[in-house]
């Protein structure tokens, strides 16, 4: 998700803030790193994790949105499901973004990563994520790290690179990020329809955020 802000304009007053029925919102906080982080300069033996990385070039739509919908419905990830094919294609299969599968030994998948180069000099971890079985166990630091490996040694030099979490996702995840390197820069209230209401994850997707309609 890119984020954009106008500097003009007004950050929101204090107080509470009416968000009509059907629709979410959230708090963004986006985080950066300007350098590699020690734990990528550092050398030692890593953990014998039953993951690999499999890239996936020229996924067919249907293939992204099962997986992206896999890893993402607990959390209620929408974006990508509100993209029709052709949309969601561009993206996708543009050259400057790296889209991967974690998949176990027995080649199921189980997580997906997701690098956006597309701004020079940047890299986003776009969407970083496993499967509902897969935490708790250690695999989101081998995962972090192949990440990073990657946006620092891509084909285009980086001096950034950046990720975001919200209000919505796990509420480790700000800490997880922080103890990986990245520092908050920014914090930002989305306000959308939720996508439960836009028919495009089932109602039972998230009890954590319950659904309010009109």
């Amino acid at each position: 998700m890119a984020i954009a802000h106008d500097p003009a304009q007004p950050p929101l007053a204090h107080g509470f803030h009416a968000v009509a029925a059907g629709d979410l919102a959230a708090v963004v906080t986006a985080f950066e790193m300007h350098e590699p982080p020690a734990l990528l300069r550092r050398p030692g033996i890593e953990p014998d994790v039953p993951l690999q990385l499999e890239r996936w070039n020229a996924c067919a739509p249907d293939r992204y949105r099962l997986l992206y919908q896999r890893v993402g419905a607990p959390w209620l990830w929408w974006s990508r499901l509100a993209l029709d094919d052709a949309a969601l294609s561009a993206i996708i299969h543009d050259p400057a973004v790296e889209l991967y599968a974690v998949t176990d030994r027995a080649r199921v998948e189980i997580g997906m990563l997701e690098l956006d180069f597309r701004v020079p000099g940047a890299c986003e971890i776009a969407f970083f994520g496993l499967v509902p079985k897969a935490s708790g166990q250690g695999y989101g630091k081998w995962l972090m790290r192949r990440a990073l490996q990657r946006a620092w040694s891509g084909a285009e030099p980086v001096t950034k690179v950046w990720v975001h979490t919200c209000t919505l996702d796990d509420q480790r995840a700000a800490g997880f990020y922080q103890s990986q390197g990245f520092v908050p820069v920014a914090r930002f209230v989305e306000v959308f329809r939720d996508p439960r209401s836009a028919g495009l994850l089932p109602v039972e997707s998230s009890a954590l955020h319950p659904l309010i309609v009109d």
